[in-house]
């Protein structure tokens, strides 16, 4: 017969202690090793890729729809192949048209180029949270791409200075370092809105 090992109380609510801690460093590290989700909404607004224009997309009656929401330098459609678009300013111009989800991360639909007065076909998807990938091609090849960077402005004080965090943004997102601008409403935008066709309205 083995000798019989007595515990004292103490003892016993130390080793129920160790037993809880090492059932939560499990628990814990199990989900801190999980991947993380990737992100599904490109709704917000977008700095491209030469910074001289940033796009506002939102979703309207489930599909995407994207805007210039800011410009570096004025300008106007001057090569839309309606000539009764020429003279229209590109602020607030539709970019992207009527975006859908065609797979997991990815819609599919028509980017408008008011730099050659063309409409492609285009898709769009996040590569991380801050980054989204914008790819087109013209007549079904002659296809290109650039990443879009997520822009967030910062507060602006009375003064009209832009104030500063102490904690620097991500590398992949764009601050304003000017106050912001009116909203835009996308949705005001799209052709079902303002009674345009698409050919007219979009090209």
């Amino acid at each position: 017969m083995y000798p019989s090992i007595r515990v004292s109380p103490k003892m016993s609510e130390f080793l129920a202690f160790c037993a809880t801690f090492a059932i939560w460093l499990t628990t814990s590290s199990v989900a801190n090793a999980q991947p993380a989700r990737v992100p599904t909404d490109p709704t917000g607004e977008w700095l491209v890729a030469k910074q001289i224009a940033r796009i506002k997309i939102a979703d309207c009656d489930g599909r995407l729809w994207g805007v210039v929401a800011w410009e570096a330098q004025p300008g106007i459609d001057k090569k839309n192949p309606d000539p009764n678009l020429r003279s229209r300013p590109t602020l607030g111009m539709p970019i992207l048209l009527g975006m859908t989800p065609s797979k997991t991360n990815q819609w599919d639909g028509k980017i408008y180029n008011s730099e050659d007065g063309h409409t492609y076909s285009a898709n769009i998807s996040l590569l991380d949270p801050n980054t989204l990938r914008v790819q087109g091609c013209f007549l079904g090849f002659l296809c290109g791409g650039e990443n879009w960077t997520r822009f967030e402005s910062q507060d602006v004080s009375s003064t009209g200075s832009t104030s500063r965090t102490s904690t620097r943004p991500p590398s992949n997102r764009k601050v304003a370092s000017t106050p912001a601008e009116p909203s835009v409403d996308v949705c005001s935008k799209t052709p079902a809105s303002t009674g345009l066709s698409h050919e007219r309205g979009l090209k």
